[in-house]
């Protein structure tokens, strides 16, 4: 429990120091436009700290369920079925991250050696964005995973 706490706290810190960075640089590259001397490297950075704040906000939207789902049909199936439902769909979430992650550390590997155009910055790095996602996605729906199994292990010994 603590280390998901860490997590957690980690992933909101990483989330909101990108998002005041991408807000910064951004103010700045509209200052820029009214002054002689702009500065070219603030499109970049803002794109690649839009991915890094994704890449960090994604996870927790999936561990506090806020990602948008559609539930019309869901909502006329009787409950078991539903938690059937939502057991599954978390099963495919963390078979998938493993998928993606697995290619997205290989694809870091590709970005080794070049550089971005502006800032000259590592592209292994910009493309680590992927396997960060899709790791801490994956580990959060394995706890969703977990806490479901563990559900139906409280229901069925409430039955006995």
């Amino acid at each position: 429990m603590r280390s998901t706490k860490i997590l957690n706290r980690t992933l909101e810190i990483a989330t909101i120091l990108c998002f005041i960075a991408l807000i910064i640089v951004v103010v700045i590259q509209i200052v820029s436009r009214y002054l002689p001397q702009t500065f070219v490297w603030t499109e970049e950075l803002s794109r690649f700290l839009f991915l890094f704040s994704v890449s960090f906000g994604a996870p927790l939207a999936l561990k506090d369920k806020e990602f948008i789902n559609v539930d019309l049909l869901l909502n006329y199936l009787p409950k078991r079925v539903r938690e059937i439902y939502e057991g599954f769909i978390y099963l495919t979430i963390v078979l998938f991250s493993a998928v993606v992650s697995y290619w997205g550390y290989k694809f870091i590997g590709i970005g080794r050696g070049q550089t971005s155009a502006t800032m000259a910055i590592d592209m292994s790095i910009i493309h680590a964005c992927i396997f960060i996602t899709m790791l801490f996605i994956g580990v959060y729906a394995f706890l969703h995973m977990i806490d479901y199994f563990r559900g139906l292990q409280r229901e069925s010994e409430d039955e006995c």
